[in-house]
């Protein structure tokens, strides 16, 4: 699946809801020429209350890292759960680019802020003990949608998010959603943005809304989901709890001869290691706020 862009969002590396092994096979089958990480891709929250890595987070970075290397540009925009990184903006680590948000100019040269989020959810901004308690009970609620979702499985049913549910049935859910998608439309417009990429809320959705174009990639948490710009400059959501890949449980083979070595190399490294080079400003492009 060959795409001229794409966006991942809210993986959140040190929880055990992350789908890193789902993520890995989207990743084997897609090739793009940029590639945006779009906020959470470690939960430094849970990480500091109980520190956990797999193997497959190793796997998932070599990946990433791997593909820089090749064709494609990787693009690592910090989220709330991992503002630990944000001191470290503007150091390099070789062609990665570590930033607070970024400009995307799709084919048809229209441009989209490409940012988290977070900085437009009154919660997270005003109060911070809040929106962790929320995310503790929203980690409760996964713990159901696992449960839910293997009765369904052995019923023969396919997947299905118990927790977007339990949102949508929510009044006070619903209006923040609202508030939020409404704050961010706001901001692209008085940015003179054609559309807005962003994650944060793990809902995703594709909206037009007047002359602004609301992009949410969603999550790898629940939804399992990637938003996509084809080599036309179409926007799509790809949903890989459906893909035929997932389904069938495929397994590294000879269209990725290097998966193997990506194992070998991630089992000796670790996040706790390793060191800052020098520090370097990366301008903004012209016109980003």
């Amino acid at each position: 699946m060959n795409y001229r862009a794409i966006w991942i969002s809210d993986v959140h590396l040190g929880t055990k809801h992350s789908q890193v092994d789902k993520l890995i096979d989207f990743l084997r089958e897609s090739e793009c020429a940029q590639l945006y990480v779009v906020g959470d891709f470690l939960d430094g929250w849970q990480l500091r209350r109980k520190w956990f890595w797999a193997d497959q987070y190793n796997v998932l970075i070599q990946k990433l890292l791997r593909k820089n290397r090749k064709k494609t540009r990787v693009t690592f925009i910090t989220g709330n759960h991992d503002e630990f990184l944000e001191p470290f903006i503007g150091i390099p680590f070789g062609s990665v680019r570590l930033v607070e948000r970024t400009l995307h100019v799709g084919a048809d040269g229209k441009r989209y802020l490409v940012i988290h989020g977070h900085q437009f959810d009154g919660l997270t901004h005003f109060n911070r003990l809040l929106d962790r308690v929320g995310s503790a009970f929203y980690e409760r609620i996964l713990d159901l949608n696992v449960w839910v979702n293997r009765i369904r499985r052995s019923l023969g049913f396919g997947y299905w998010s118990f927790a977007s549910y339990i949102k949508l049935k929510t009044k006070s859910a619903v209006k923040y959603v609202t508030d939020y998608e409404e704050a961010m439309i706001q901001f692209a417009r008085k940015s003179q943005m054609d559309g807005v990429i962003c994650g944060h809320i793990h809902r995703p959705e594709i909206r037009k809304v007047g002359d602004v174009l609301y992009l949410n990639c969603g999550d790898w948490v629940e939804h399992c989901t990637a938003l996509v710009e084809d080599l036309e400059g179409n926007f799509k959501l790809v949903e890989f709890h459906e893909s035929a890949v997932h389904r069938a449980r495929r397994r590294p083979g000879p269209h990725d001869p290097s998966d193997r070595d990506e194992r070998d190399a991630a089992a000796s490294w670790s996040p706790r290691g390793g060191g800052a080079g020098r520090r370097q400003t990366e301008p903004e492009p012209a016109g980003l706020p």
